[in-house]
């Protein structure tokens, strides 16, 4: 399972995410998109050296700057990681079965058959 995945499961989650740039920021997911930028609601942002938090009703935490996210121990793991999302078949590798485009023609100059 893609951690992206397991971290769309946790809408409605109260989590702490914390980032590269030293912040912590407390608050519940609302959703997360598939390039693991976290929208959370009800947030408290702390910084490094300051001593009060921030509040803020909603907040997008971009994915690339996230360091890591801290689960409340609450959370039923077992039933969050099971991948329950179809599998998809693997397709014919190529228009022409052979994975080379159509026909027997390979590449440049005129088709020749193999034997």
């Amino acid at each position: 399972m893609k951690l992206v995945r397991f971290l769309q499961k946790l809408a409605n989650e109260s989590v702490i995410l914390e980032t590269k740039n030293e912040m912590s920021i407390q608050g519940t997911i609302v959703g997360v998109d598939m390039s693991m930028n976290t929208h959370l609601k009800n947030v408290k942002v702390t910084r490094k050296n300051a001593s009060a938090p921030i509040g803020m009703d909603h907040l997008t935490v971009r994915g690339s700057s996230v360091r890591c996210i801290l689960l409340p121990d609450s959370i039923p793991l077992d039933t969050h990681l099971i991948d329950d999302a179809p599998k998809k078949a693997k397709a014919a590798a190529g228009r022409g079965g052979k994975g080379r485009g159509f026909g027997n023609r390979g590449r440049g100059g005129a088709a020749r058959k193999r034997r």
